[in-house]
């Protein structure tokens, strides 16, 4: 939710999409000289017979480049992706803390009427749009503050990942015609993630909806917007209305199953596996499990939206933090066994685009 006209001194945010690229090919030092060599002035003019094609006008295409140069800081972020080495009880430690539930608290009070409507148009649990929020922007305290079209073009320009920034280039340049958003407020992330939902511009196109009726898509500044566009999202990649995402469990002390052993919740009863916070097991459904500090940390049953909130970040820890903050902001008590406080492998940090 930036204001403001685009600087060409922001500085790259690492967080959205983009942390999980490979590699860049083009060294800083042939970035920083681009614009003084000519060369990335003749990728943008190469690039307006593929922008025209889609329908950019030229004066759409002008002011989103007015200015722009290559982002020297975008490549050195590539190059700059230390290893994830937080455990999966420290990052939710920071994902679910007192601050942030107090905040999506707060947060759902003033938006409970659009999120109890994307509930129903889209069968999306409210608190689960509120986790996705919450882990995504901060309920959009902070959604990037890179120009995506500077970020986009420096990647595309660096052939990094081959052609998928050129083509998220010519997407981001289509919201633009189409009056979803403007350059000063086209805000994002380093590698190009945009607004409150951090979608690429790819899946912009796909999920983006315009709840409020306003005649635009709006994920940067519109909340309901970025509600609406979170619920479509997780709705068209396979969310079960009036299904849970799971429950944290109490296991038989013989322990015998496997992380990622899946049953229904009624063999699970039967083999003595419990909720932990004392309700009834459902009579149908299918539950795996999922042990992610090992046999002495928590335990989970669950189910196949949990995969669903996968897809927007596929890590069981984000999908976890995700879960277990909404919980907690619908008033659900926190966990009842405690992460173990060594010998824990990291977690898996893997995050892609949402294409």
């Amino acid at each position: 939710m930036q204001e403001g006209p685009m600087s060409p001194g922001r500085r790259a945010c690492a967080i959205g999409l983009g942390a999980a690229l490979i590699d860049a090919t083009v060294p800083v030092a042939a970035l920083a000289s681009a614009s003084r060599d000519g060369s990335f002035s003749a990728f943008v003019a190469d690039l307006w017979p593929a922008a025209h094609a889609r329908g950019i006008s030229r004066a759409t295409f002008e002011a989103a480049f007015a200015g722009v140069v290559p982002d020297p800081e975008v490549i050195a972020k590539t190059k700059k992706q230390a290893e994830f080495t937080k455990t999966v009880g420290q990052y939710l430690t920071s994902a679910v803390s007192d601050k942030r539930i107090a905040t999506g608290t707060s947060q759902y009070k003033q938006w409970a009427p659009w999120l109890v409507r994307a509930e129903k148009t889209y069968g999306v649990d409210r608190y689960v749009i509120m986790g996705v929020w919450g882990l995504e922007t901060n309920f959009g305290a902070f959604a990037g503050n890179d120009y995506v079209i500077r970020s986009l073009a420096t990647l595309a320009y660096a052939h990094y990942r081959g052609t998928y920034f050129r083509s998220e280039l010519l997407a981001a340049l289509g919201i633009l015609q189409a009056g979803h958003t403007d350059p000063a407020h086209m805000m994002g992330s380093w590698a190009g993630a945009m607004g409150q939902t951090q979608f690429m511009p790819s899946s912009f196109k796909s999920y983006a909806v315009d709840f409020d009726g306003d005649g635009r898509r709006d994920i940067w500044t519109s909340v309901p917007d970025a509600i609406g566009s979170t619920a479509n999202y997780l709705h068209k990649h396979g969310w079960v209305p009036g299904d849970t995402w799971g429950y944290e469990v109490r296991l038989p002390d013989t322990r015998p199953e496997a992380n990622g052993t899946g049953a229904s919740f009624a063999t699970w009863a039967a083999r003595g596996v419990r909720r932990a916070d004392g309700g009834e097991m459902p009579d149908s459904g299918l539950g795996t499990l999922l042990m992610p500090g090992g046999r002495e940390g928590p335990a989970f049953l669950v189910t196949k939206n949990f995969k669903v909130i996968k897809s927007y970040n596929n890590s069981v820890s984000y999908a976890l933090g995700v879960s277990l903050l909404g919980d907690r902001i619908a008033g659900w008590g926190p966990l009842t066994a405690p992460w173990p406080v060594a010998g824990q492998a990291p977690m898996s940090r893997k995050r892609f685009a949402r294409d």
